[in-house]
């Protein structure tokens, strides 16, 4: 059945040329939210295409799904999808595609584990820095500040999210400064950007060659940042974030010669300091929309042939 083919290599050309052309685009670090938007909804539509290239494999492939699928379909809606062209690849496509779901699943699952995982041993190494007091309650504060050399500022998300800053970054941020790192790790939690960083590195270490997914998980990390980074700069100013970055990462060399741990940094820095423009409104709208009609696209090719035989 020709459907299944075809979503199936819409999917594989979005997952190959999606990265190529966001790479080109020169208005990403300037709208690092519509960009997010963007990504989303490229990664949605392989995967969607991917599902519905399954279902029609399946149901050419087995009476039994052919049945499910449909059941409330006309007649005419289910010759126009040639069901009885079985071929051989119906079934493989089939059980290829449902066991690359079956181990994005499984991958998603496995770094939601490590994740909550990391975050228990995240909130038992705070409870040896900052045992609680009698009476208090595990998580009961919003913000924890802990007595360290190292100036550091961090969101610890979960069901009781917690602040967590340094008393080095106190005494090195002063007034506007910290208020803008506050703001900065406030803007990823309100957005659940972790929620965005385990998906990506799911699909990524699920499906290692695929350069949409690599490039998703990349991408997340970097425009996450970027977006916080402007939460921050509309409240206090692209300056004064840009010295708060600079202020607590400035002893741990990631502002020296050559690439070391933190390259993204002095970017993020420059971003702010250049101060580029945004976009308009009405740019902004159009390429909001635009890529939320990517998805709607093996949609609208999964039911050609229903659409052609009703018509």
């Amino acid at each position: 059945m020709w459907v299944s083919l075809v979503l199936f290599l819409l999917g594989l050309l979005t997952a190959l040329m999606a990265p190529r052309l966001l790479s080109r685009a020169d208005w990403v670090e300037r709208e690092p939210v519509v960009a997010l938007w963007v990504w989303q909804c490229v990664v949605a539509a392989v995967l969607l295409s991917f599902a519905l290239s399954m279902t029609f494999s399946a149901s050419v492939a087995w009476q039994a799904v052919r049945g499910q699928v449909f059941a409330p379909a006309p007649s005419t809606v289910i010759e126009a999808y040639e069901l009885g062209t079985s071929g051989p690849w119906s079934a493989v496509l089939a059980v290829a595609l449902a066991a690359g779901g079956v181990w994005s699943g499984a991958m998603l699952g496995r770094e939601i584990g490590r994740a909550r995982a990391r975050r228990r041993q995240r909130r038992c190494d705070l409870l040896v820095r900052a045992p609680l007091m009698p009476g208090e309650e595990p998580g009961g504060e919003r913000l924890v500040v802990l007595e360290g050399e190292r100036a550091d500022v961090w969101w610890l998300a979960g069901p009781t999210p917690q602040l967590v800053i340094t008393t080095a970054a106190l005494r090195r941020l002063k007034g506007r400064q910290l208020d803008a790192v506050l703001a900065h790790e406030q803007g990823h939690a309100r957005a659940r950007h972790d929620w965005l960083r385990h998906c990506s590195a799911a699909l990524a270490a699920g499906f290692p060659g695929v350069p949409v997914f690599t490039a998703f998980r990349e991408e997340m990390h970097r425009l996450v940042e970027l977006a916080a980074d402007d939460v921050a700069s509309r409240r206090f100013g692209r300056l004064t974030i840009a010295l708060a970055l600079v202020g607590l990462n400035e002893d741990r060399g990631v502002f020296g010669p050559g690439p070391g741990p933190g390259a993204d940094l002095p970017r993020r820095v420059n971003r702010l300091l250049t101060a580029a423009p945004r976009l308009t409104a009405g740019r902004r709208l159009r390429l909001t929309a635009a890529a939320a009609l990517v998805p709607v696209v093996p949609v609208l090719v999964a039911f050609v042939p229903a659409l052609r035989a009703l018509g």
